[in-house]
């Protein structure tokens, strides 16, 4: 059986099922083709369901320190599995609609896994679509005037640590435990390392965190590095950075798990009940037919242009698949650009610079454009402005001043190119940079913006006056 599609989307993670909403407003026919659930790896194995766990995190660790704000409560005791069943809900609500969305807009799902065609009975050009089905019935082939590939990425592996599910986890399985370990090591000092590190010792669980480079969080500015560090260290979290593992000396026992490290000429070795690899992500492109298409690859993900378009100019690809960022919301923002291009709306194409990014942990990070070290690199003569959250009121309310804002500009055209945020609620407070970028304000601009007092978002025209040193609280 085959069907004719304007547009099929390969993969109905955040990309995908917004790239085919889009693309069904513009009065395109679409199908998704999904092997698993709608929502993909962010809905149901990454940003819903960890952050749920943190909010989990965070409301253990505010409740144990509640006795400063004159409220007394018994010892609160953590049941893990009340927490499962919480995000189980949360991740269950979002699908429901998610699905809901799809059908209102029309837009036809099939459950199967959906692989890229030469040019075939069908087609004179590659990019139909064939799907099987895990029920073993006849395949579907799906023939679209444009494919669009939102396929995602899956875990990196390292050598020497097999995933078991039980001693060795990804964050796939850790998402799933029903009890807490003792101790766990994190191989990976990145964002998804930091979250986890951060949710899992506010959960009372010794942790180490191993990361092979100098520093922790290395494409975050010096300033956040450093201070997301302090604070973690302060609750309990070991880091060992610019280290090297011996892959060779993994072992595995029903105590858990131990392998060694050398840190510049001393050796040691580390053992916990569960390691957590956090060593990055992968294009999930190995078994969709890209070998039938001329879609060619760059570094193992899917080379496009800037518009999203591959090789092959019908065939397009977003997402943590084709790199870059690895951002739900970037994905989003990439499919919406490529349906829009599909239908000649000549949509502008995204500005990395001024996408925000955020660290769930705690404290919070968010950031917008360059760090200060990336703007001298960059060979901008730069001005910075720095603000603690000790110096605004409502932080005082809130009974936590820990973090700071920084906004770096460029001293000849006063432009901003980069705001970081570290502290309570950073990543709700990141979004007014990102519409300062894109309304290209200069810090002056920000701080003739009025905020309410007393909020944490006053920190923006502090911060913003203490570029020319002229901050009023601080």
């Amino acid at each position: 059986m085959s069907k004719e599609y304007d547009l099929v989307v390969l993969g109905g993670g955040t990309g995908g099922y917004v790239a085919a909403l889009r693309a069904s407003q513009l009065g395109m026919n679409v199908a998704i083709v999904e092997k698993n659930k709608l929502g993909g790896t962010c809905l149901h194995e990454g940003c819903i369901p960890s952050k749920a766990l943190l909010k989990t995190a965070e409301l253990y660790r505010q409740t144990k320190n509640v006795a400063t704000y004159g409220i007394e409560v018994n010892e609160p005791t953590l049941r893990l599995d009340r927490a499962q069943q919480r995000k189980d809900e949360v991740i269950e609500t979002l699908h429901n609609g998610v699905i809901s969305l799809i059908k209102r807009a029309g837009i036809d799902l099939y459950n199967g896994m959906g692989r890229l065609l030469g040019p075939s009975i069908f087609s004179p050009l590659s990019g139909s679509v064939s799907i099987e089905y895990n029920d073993g019935s006849e395949n579907t082939i799906l023939v679209p005037k444009f494919v669009l590939i939102a396929t995602g990425s899956i875990p990196n592996n390292l050598q020497g640590f097999t995933v078991d599910g039980e001693r060795i986890l990804h964050t796939t399985e850790a998402l799933q435990l029903q009890q807490l370990p003792e101790s766990f090591i994190i191989i990976g000092g990145g964002v998804i390392g930091i979250e986890w590190a951060s949710m899992l010792v506010d959960l009372g669980v010794q942790v180490t965190v191993i990361e092979k480079a100098p520093t922790i969080l290395e494409h975050e500015d010096h300033d956040v590095q450093t201070a997301v560090k302090r604070a973690l260290t302060k609750r309990g979290v070991r880091f060992v950075t610019n280290c090297t593992i011996d892959t060779e000396s993994v072992q595995v026992d029903e105590s858990g798990v131990t392998f060694s490290i050398q840190i510049e000429s001393e050796k040691e070795n580390v053992h916990a009940e569960k390691v957590l690899l956090a060593v990055g992500r992968k294009a999930n492109i190995d078994d969709i037919g890209l070998r039938n298409t001329s879609v060619k690859l760059e570094n193992n993900f899917i080379k496009t242009n800037e518009v999203y378009q591959t090789d092959e100019s019908h065939i397009y690809a977003i997402g943590d698949c084709i790199g870059g960022m690895q951002l739900a919301h970037v994905a989003s923002a990439e499919g919406i650009i490529a349906v829009e291009h599909i239908a000649s709306e000549n949509p502008t194409p995204l500005d990395v610079t001024r996408i925000p990014s955020c660290i769930y942990s705690y404290p919070e990070v968010g950031k917008v454009g360059l760090t200060e070290e990336e703007a001298i690199a960059h060979g901008y003569d730069v001005k910075v402005g720095k603000t603690p959250f000790a110096s605004i009121g409502k932080a005082h309310v809130n009974g936590d001043v820990d973090g700071f804002m920084k906004v770096i500009t460029d001293k000849t055209t006063e432009d901003i190119l980069g705001i970081h945020v570290v502290g309570e609620h950073a990543t709700e407070l990141i979004s007014e940079a990102s519409l300062a970028k894109l309304l290209d304000a200069t810090a002056w601009e920000i701080s003739k913006s009025v905020h309410p007092h007393p909020s944490l978002s006053e920190i923006y025209f502090e911060s913003a006056l203490a570029v020319e040193k002229l901050q009023i609280h601080g």
